[in-house]
């Protein structure tokens, strides 16, 4: 994983500098620094690194731990709304730079807010290089040490599936949007370190869910984020679906759900998360 050396370089050495009269904490920027966090993972390595206090905004994707669900939320990372970000009168914006154009890359400079822009790989080893990356940027690389040893034991902890079981990720935003997961996801990398495969292959990223395709693909387990499944009714919802019934999952009914942003985020909590999808799998 890389990061844009430019802002990332900007944004560290304007830390102390914007502050010289103020007590610095360990990680060498003000104690009063202020961070607007676009994106769940970097906001729970943050806390993870004992900069919660700093972060004073989030994105929507930024609930974790607990105490972030109270900070003033600025939207979703796909759709950054410069104007509300500027409004919490941040030192530091840190974000992916995939989710940011050169005209908002701008806005924010000409504003005198600094920004750190990250790159995110969805694997292990790209869980390990944000953690690193971020940690090494703000000065804290002993929390960053820390955080990585935590991803390693607990993924060392994982059973995966022996049988390497069908899974197919559904995503669902009520019954009018309905997608399933092809290759090159997130989920399908999580898939895999728990010990399935996933069911989909003739094609990458996002499609249309349909009773054809569902009944190619013939599912050993349907996975779906715990909001989705609630937005179709539960487990009994799903089974509606057209196509459902004729797959291994429908008529063994191996319907399971997890939260999004655990199996979703690739950050601190990885190896938590691949536990949990690994068991449910099994």
């Amino acid at each position: 994983m890389k990061f844009t050396l430019l802002a990332a370089s900007l944004a560290v050495l304007s830390l102390g500098a914007c502050h010289t009269n103020q007590e610095t904490t360990s990680a060498g920027f003000a104690d009063s620094t202020k961070i607007v966090s676009l994106s769940g993972a970097i906001s729970e390595v943050l806390a993870g690194a004992g900069l919660e206090k700093n972060i004073a905004g989030t994105d929507i994707t930024s609930n974790y731990p607990e105490a972030l669900k109270v900070k003033p939320k600025v939207g979703h990372n796909r759709n950054i709304n410069a104007e509300g970000i500027l409004a919490l009168r941040p030192d530091l914006i840190i974000g992916l730079k995939k989710d940011f154009n050169p005209a908002l890359t701008a806005q924010f400079k000409t504003a005198g807010v600094k920004l750190l822009l990250v790159d995110q790989e969805y694997s292990v080893k790209g869980t390990k290089q944000l953690i690193r990356t971020l940690t090494d940027s703000l000065h804290v690389s002993a929390k960053g040490d820390s955080l990585i040893s935590i991803v390693d034991t607990e993924l060392a902890k994982v059973k995966p599936a022996t049988h390497k079981p069908k899974v197919l990720f559904i995503y669902a935003r009520g019954a009018g949007t309905i997608m399933v997961g092809g290759t090159g996801t997130q989920v399908e990398t999580a898939i895999s370190l728990a010990g399935g495969q996933n069911a989909v292959t003739e094609f990458a990223d996002y499609k249309p869910l349909t009773a054809e395709a569902l009944v190619k693909a013939n599912p050993d387990i349907i996975l779906l984020f715990d909001s989705g499944l609630q937005s179709l009714g539960g487990p009994e919802g799903v089974a509606k679906i057209q196509g459902i019934k004729e797959t291994n999952a429908g008529k063994n009914k191996k319907i399971i759900s997890m939260d999004g942003e655990l199996l979703g985020s690739f950050g601190p909590r990885l190896g938590i998360a691949i536990q949990e999808l690994a068991a449910k799998i099994n």
